[in-house]
């Protein structure tokens, strides 16, 4: 039987029935990888049977609760959903939020974020099996289900539309290379898609992607990470390390993913006897905190003298004249090293990774250099350029010469922040967009499970 939006029912039901199979085949292995992860970052060994929807009897008094349940799965969603976060807080006062995440940093900075609300509660998704997803709903009750950017599961959103949960895609991103995946899996994501009450879609390409996919009532709504304000904490902290660095020129290497550390370090190392790089410190940040240790010791065996964020501890300390790198080993501070920062590489973008959030380094006003791989964030990334507050780099080398030509000239260096601050402010409005996209969903809405 046909349905109305145009699958075929019976036969998606059957492939989601083969996929639930294939994840149960595959929980052991799944599981130890999990415990393995774990050896690096406790946090996943952390709350484990929440991944399979088992979860802490609550008290009476949680129980009650409305929740509005979000779904960040990592770091960079969970800090975009921070402005949306606080506008269903202060929107919805009978409401309390759940936030999910299937990360530990991810879980980690939610707690760093919402820790000291009483009105968020946080846990891990379970992962998609129908019978652990249902175990989630039937616990918490969410009234309204809302995933951040690109999180679309087959079977949770089978179940949220069994349970009457209605689901929103918010702050929506889709490449083309994601559609190109997508597409090999049309008959689950077509049903996915027709089980979402509602999409905002970051850019009018995204929202035609989703369109094509099989989403329905997509509007655009730009992105909420232009609506996110860096916490005076933060930059203060900024600058107390920049004071301890003292008069140097900083580079800032920002979400580095594996591969490119060692690129970025290989052509500082080449520069070395350069007096033009002698008072250059470069601050590499990898995404990835299990990898800390491995960039510490790949910058030493280059004659990169490093030393760690976490070493720094009292204002007193300075960084040491010898040091070339510092690795910031630390969790929840990016704000911290944009604000320290003269010049911001954004990572993810040297290899064909598609790139990181580049929003949060114009909000700070900091000149940004970018990669040619891109394409999880193309279309603010032409923007950016268009508007002079990035720039596209061809690789490390290129990405070096180009923050040595910005580090040397302050009027370009100065006017290229201005154009970040500007482009930043030109976009914000996406949390409002997106509370009234979902304001018919939350009103008068009861709990179907």
């Amino acid at each position: 039987m046909k349905s109305a939006v145009g699958f075929d029912a019976g036969r998606a039901w059957r492939i989601r029935l083969l996929y639930s199979a294939v994840w149960w085949l595959a929980m052991p292995i799944v599981l130890l990888r999990l415990w393995r992860r774990g050896s690096k970052e406790p946090g996943y060994r952390q709350h484990v049977l929440e991944r399979i929807g088992f979860y802490p009897r609550q008290a009476p008094s949680a129980a009650a609760r409305k929740f509005l349940w979000v779904h960040a799965v990592s770091v960079g969603e969970t800090r975009a959903a921070e402005p949306l976060i606080a506008a269903l807080l202060d929107a919805y006062p009978e409401h309390a939020i759940l936030l999910t995440h299937m990360t530990a940093t991810g879980r980690a900075t939610g707690q760093a974020l919402f820790g000291k609300s009483p009105r968020v509660q946080q846990c891990f998704l379970p992962y998609d099996t129908g019978w652990m997803v249902g175990r989630f709903l039937r616990h918490f009750k969410p009234s309204l289900c809302v995933l951040m950017e690109t999180e679309v599961w087959p079977n949770l959103i089978a179940r949220c539309r069994q349970y009457r949960v209605p689901v929103a895609l918010v702050n929506a991103r889709l490449s083309a290379r994601s559609l190109r995946r997508g597409k090999r899996f049309a008959t689950l994501m077509t049903e996915a898609a027709a089980g979402m009450s509602c999409v905002g879609a970051q850019t009018e390409a995204d929202a035609a992607r989703l369109r094509q996919l099989g989403g329905d009532n997509v509007h655009v709504t730009g992105s909420v990470k232009f609506d996110v304000t860096p916490p005076s904490a933060l930059l203060e902290l900024g600058g107390l390390l920049r004071a301890q660095i003292g008069n140097r020129r900083i580079l800032l290497c920002a979400s580095t993913r594996e591969g490119e550390e060692e690129l970025i370090l290989d052509a500082l190392a080449r520069r070395s006897d350069d007096p033009a790089y002698a008072d250059l410190l470069t601050v590499i940040v990898p995404r990835q905190p299990q990898r800390f240790d491995e960039v510490v010791e790949m910058a030493a065996s280059k004659g990169l003298p490093p030393l760690r964020r976490t070493r720094l501890g009292s204002a007193a300390m300075q960084v040491p004249p010898e040091v070339r790198v510092l690795i910031g080993d630390s969790m929840g501070e990016m704000f911290a090293y944009y604000a320290l920062c003269d010049v911001a590489f954004i990572g993810g973008s040297l290899l064909p990774m598609g790139g990181q959030n580049l929003i949060e380094a114009f909000a700070v006003g900091k000149p940004v250099l970018i990669g040619a791989h891109t394409f999880n964030f193309a279309d603010i990334t032409e923007q950016a350029i268009a508007a002079g507050a990035a720039q596209r780099v061809s690789g490390a080398e290129n990405m070096l010469d180009a923050a040595m030509r910005l580090l040397q000239n302050d009027q370009e260096r100065q006017l290229m922040g201005q154009q970040a601050v500007d482009f930043a402010r030109q976009h914000r409005g996406a949390t409002a967009r997106t509370m009234a996209l979902l304001q018919p969903l939350i009103v008068g809405v009861g709990v179907g499970v």
